[in-house]
């Protein structure tokens, strides 16, 4: 099973903020000005897989996330649980090398194409969204 990715930076393990610390960000103004975020300062980041489109899992950005995912080509998150950022295969070697990331019409959400090496998934599985949950379905629908 994969490690957990540690942080790269963050506050202290002892706080009880449960959003990103309050900084200046790094982001590129106009890039920030088009973002809508949650109350918590986070847009919604779904990420697939660049080769086959693939959805591999869900995780959040701030500001300074998306600066730095745009300027090293790694995926950076901001952990809701550690309350710290993480480069996603910084330990368990299971990377994600971005190819494209888009911002959706409404601006709250963000798609990042990776090249995932290793699975994406914390619990060792290639995608986050592997149980199927049953969907019945009106008999008029084709």
């Amino acid at each position: 099973m994969p490690v957990p990715d540690p942080p790269v930076t963050g506050v202290p393990s002892d706080s009880t903020e449960t959003v990103p610390p309050a900084r200046p960000s790094r982001l590129d103004p106009a890039i920030a000005a088009r973002l809508r975020r949650s109350a918590d300062g986070l847009v919604a980041a779904v990420v697939r897989a660049h080769d086959s489109g693939e959805v591999l899992m869900v995780a959040w950005m701030d500001d300074e996330a998306l600066h730095r995912t745009l300027t090293t080509g790694r995926a950076t998150y901001w952990s809701r649980s550690r309350r710290e950022y993480w480069v996603k295969g910084a330990t368990s070697g299971h990377h994600q090398y971005v190819r494209s990331v888009a911002l959706d019409c409404d601006g709250d959400a963000l798609l990042v194409s990776v090249d995932q090496v290793g699975a994406a998934c914390h619990t060792g599985h290639r995608t986050c969204f592997f149980t199927e949950l049953p969907v019945t379905t009106p008999e008029a629908l084709p």
